[in-house]
Order: structure tokens, then sequence, then C-alpha cells
């Protein structure tokens, strides 16, 4: 009987864990990106802008680059958003 208490208390240990994972994950209603764009914000000229791009950013791409400039490589899909055609094409998250 104790055999069989075996793998059921191993899928148990897995959908805990698993659910575990997916609370610490980004979710647009957590304060993760606002604390994330806070950092990343904390320099710029134009506060409220930046907060306002970084938030939309990091709810698409569930990520912030660290720090307060660069580092975009850390986040593929915040570094790869653009805003605007030919000559006025720009990075759209700062």
């Amino acid at each position: 009987m104790i055999k069989h208490l075996y793998p059921a208390t191993f899928t148990l240990l897995l959908l805990f864990s698993a659910s575990l994972i997916l609370t610490t994950t980004a979710e647009p209603d957590s304060g993760f990106c606002d604390g994330k764009c806070k950092i990343r914000c904390s320099k710029a000229g134009v506060q409220d802008r930046c907060l306002k791009y970084c938030n939309l950013c990091c709810k698409e791409c569930n990520c912030v680059p660290s720090g307060t400039y660069g580092n975009k490589d850390e986040c593929p899909c915040y570094r790869d958003k653009y805003t605007g055609e030919g000559k006025r094409r720009r990075p759209k998250c700062p």
C-alpha cells in the first residue's frame, strides 16, 4: 500500500511546484511590472512617459531589463519592440 502513495505524493508535489512557478511570473495585475519599471525609469528625464511605455512593454513581454539603461539583450521581446516606420522607426521600450 505504501508503494502506491509514492507516485501520488510525487504527482502532488509536481503540481504544487508548478503552481508556485506560475504565480511568481509576471502578471499584468501584479506589482512586478510597476517595481521593475520604477527602477528602469528612475533616471529618465520624463518619468511618466518612461513608466507608461515600460509598463506596456513589461505586460506584453513579462520582463524588464535590469538597470536604468541598456541590458536589453536580457529581454529580447522588450528589445525588439519598435514604433514608427522608416526614418521615424525607434525603440518602443525604454
